[in-house]
């Protein structure tokens, strides 16, 4: 009785989306270690990888190979169970954020419109908020199972960072939903398609989230957790395998989908710039694809920007990675989001 209730291809739906989308990222990621190393390469005149295959296009089916056969090691003073536990939490963190972001517009096949999101939730922003909180547990658990101080103060650090950033960046995001005036992802994107981006309105809070994301993401200026000449490896120090694996992946899909969140929330997500979709008269499925293809460019291009940063700017010391957080972004924060409180009050009068 209840089985013949359930909606089956709904289901069916959401599991080959799950999969298309957690498919993409890996891939993504994959290809982002790749593109990190042409970029570094090309600003500093170098050829970069270009041995395993044309032009070094299978350097990252290398590099994972490598990964695969190298000896697992777990050390004999470590905690098991969190020492596995911890790169798992990192991966699985990275992935859940990207259940909310609207991909495209539906595509219409067999009689029906099937949207590109995996949910539609009316927290959207709460989610991903929840769920970046979350990966700090995946670098915390890491660094302590290991027994090794190194990497305990590694975690410590990266704990305290993505907390003193999480918080700027919420403030930030805060003047979006006041523009929006809802906490779902895709009215987000549609205020945006039928007004102006929200980076016309929100110059300032844009900057502030860009920061907080290269933050959130550990990338140079702010890779404390994993400074080298500091902390030698960081807090993943003592793995090997597909758990360091894991943790590398972590970085890059969620550099990948920070950039996704940052085109959704400020540069109007699928949106086609400087263009009316609505004239278009053109298959449905090619609109969804041309939208889906448009996200992923913007994205990219972020990454880009994450990667241009890392090889050209220096690592902050932790005390001016603490004071810019503390002093500076969040007391810039809050006066960008009363600003914006009193504008929108201002012409709703």
């Amino acid at each position: 009785m209840y089985l013949l209730a359930i909606d089956w291809f709904f289901i069916l739906e959401k599991f080959l989306l799950i999969g298309l989308i957690v498919t993409l990222s890996m891939v993504v990621a994959m290809y982002a270690t790749y593109g990190e190393r042409k970029v570094a390469a090309w600003l500093q005149d170098r050829i970069g990888p270009n041995r395993a295959g044309p032009f070094g296009i299978l350097q990252p089916l290398a590099d994972g190979g490598k990964l695969f056969f190298k000896e697992e090691i777990i050390p004999l003073i470590s905690s098991k169970f969190l020492f596995i536990l911890g790169p798992c939490l990192a991966m699985i963190t990275a992935l859940l954020t990207s259940a909310v972001i609207p991909w495209s517009t539906p595509l219409h096949l067999f009689d029906k419109d099937i949207p590109l999101q995996v949910a539609d939730i009316n927290i959207g922003i709460l989610y991903i908020f929840g769920v970046v909180s979350l990966g700090v547990y995946g670098i915390m658990i890491g660094g302590w199972a290991s027994n090794n101080k190194f990497s305990l103060l590694a975690a410590v650090r990266g704990a305290s960072q993505m907390v003193s950033y999480e918080l700027p960046m919420g403030l930030a995001l805060i003047a979006v939903l006041m523009l929006a005036g809802d906490l779902r992802m895709s009215v987000i994107v549609n205020n945006q398609i039928e007004h102006y981006w929200h980076i016309v309105y929100q110059p300032i809070g844009f900057i502030i989230f860009f920061v907080c994301a290269l933050a959130e993401c550990n990338r140079t200026p702010f890779d404390l957790p994993e400074a080298e000449n500091e902390l030698n490896f960081g807090y993943h120090q003592e793995y090997s395998s597909m758990k360091l694996g894991f943790y590398l992946f972590a970085e890059y899909i969620n550099m990948f989908i920070s950039g996704v969140v940052m085109s959704t929330l400020y540069f109007g997500g699928y949106d086609i710039p400087f263009v009316n979709e609505a004239n278009w008269d053109i298959n449905q499925n090619l609109l969804a694809i041309i939208g889906f293809a448009v996200l992923l460019a913007k994205a990219f291009f972020f990454v880009f920007v994450f990667m241009w940063i890392r090889w050209t700017i220096p690592r902050f010391r932790y005390d001016q990675l603490m004071k810019l957080g503390w002093r500076t972004l969040i007391p810039l924060a809050l006066l960008n989001m009363v600003l914006t409180a009193a504008i929108v009050l201002w012409f709703k009068k």
